[in-house]
């Protein structure tokens, strides 16, 4: 049975805390970062809420689940979407079996009530007038007002906070006065090859020295050739090779064949050629092309008419002209 908690009068419903494992490898040094920031040194001092950046599929969650588990504290997650409501952030009005209104804690109020930790995974998904909900919660005033529930919810002393976000095209830009609550900024990079290695042997235990070796090697040169495939992409493609050489007993595939088949039903057929696909990449990005200005629309690149032709051409010697001999015409 759910808990409840009662402001001003006011019941409300709490969350149910996440129970999900976590198993932090490598990157040791950012995980004592992101603890440092959690920790308060004097009756004074007040906690960060940091920002976690880094690729999609990289660790960032994991990273913050490790962090909660280490404090022993229990874990709410918020996930956020374009759509994010500050209601859906803090208190949802639902209409109860009796008729009534009931008022529903977000995982981030539960938290902030019974003083656990909350992550907002992929916070610059959600867009401003949201985040303006939070802004009192992530200074020094640390309540948030919940404008449907006519409530005003101070955080437990022991309420903490971080914030994921994915670098990528397809997200909100955060403004100012909200990101200069959300620091340090803690950034993720690649796995080394032994820690890669590491965390698919953990997650996928029964996988063969053969099948880990081929997809960590093909992890580790995507990242070489600064491509966005992930940890979790590799643990993705890996998991369907397995099954694939479980189910075709009849007609078996090779190691080989099947975890080939997985990559390019997985990541798709470019992946298979991953030099190519970096200079593809590179070359959509821009490369060494010149970019067109106004003029190239409308003229030709030797049009003597082009706004951008060179006035020193060797054409224009024969251009009649004013040499610095010449009587000016006024």
């Amino acid at each position: 049975m759910s808990k409840t908690h009662s402001i001003d009068g006011v019941s409300l419903q709490l969350s149910t805390a996440d129970s999900s494992p976590s198993n932090w490898i490598g990157q040791g040094e950012i995980l004592k970062q992101l603890l440092a920031c959690w920790l308060v040194v004097d009756e004074k001092d007040m906690p960060l809420t940091p920002r976690l950046i880094g690729t999609p599929g990289i660790g960032k969650t994991t990273l913050a689940i490790s962090g909660v588990r280490q404090r022993k504290q229990d874990l709410f997650i918020y996930q956020c979407t374009a759509d994010t409501r500050p209601e859906d952030l803090l208190v949802t009005p639902v209409l109860a079996e009796s008729g009534k209104i009931a008022y529903h804690a977000s995982p981030m109020v539960t938290a902030m009530i019974e003083g656990g930790i909350c992550i907002l995974d992929e916070g610059n998904r959600m867009n401003e007038k949201s985040w303006a909900s939070l802004a009192p919660l992530l200074d020094h005033r640390r309540y948030a007002e919940s404008i449907v529930a006519g409530i005003t919810i101070h955080a437990h002393p022991d309420f903490r906070c971080a914030v994921t976000m994915n670098e990528d095209e397809s997200t909100f830009e955060i403004p100012d006065y909200i990101l200069s609550r959300l620091q340090p900024t803690l950034s993720l990079g690649h796995p080394t090859r032994a820690d890669e290695m590491a965390i698919l042997q953990y997650h996928l235990p029964f996988a063969d020295d053969q099948m880990l070796s081929l997809t960590v090697d093909f992890l580790q040169e995507s990242h070489t050739l600064n491509l966005d495939f992930s940890t979790r992409d590799g643990l993705n493609l890996l998991r369907f090779a397995l099954k694939r050489l479980a189910q075709d007993t009849d007609h078996p595939l090779s190691r080989d064949d099947a975890w080939r088949e997985a990559l390019e039903r997985c990541l798709g057929e470019d992946a298979a050629d991953l030099q190519a696909l970096a200079e593809r990449r590179s070359q959509s990005l821009g490369g060494n092309v010149v970019p067109m200005g106004l003029g190239d629309f409308f003229f030709s690149p030797d049009d003597p008419l082009h706004p951008d032709l060179d006035d020193d051409d060797d054409d224009d010697d024969d251009e009649p002209g004013i040499g610095p001999g010449d009587d000016l015409p006024f």
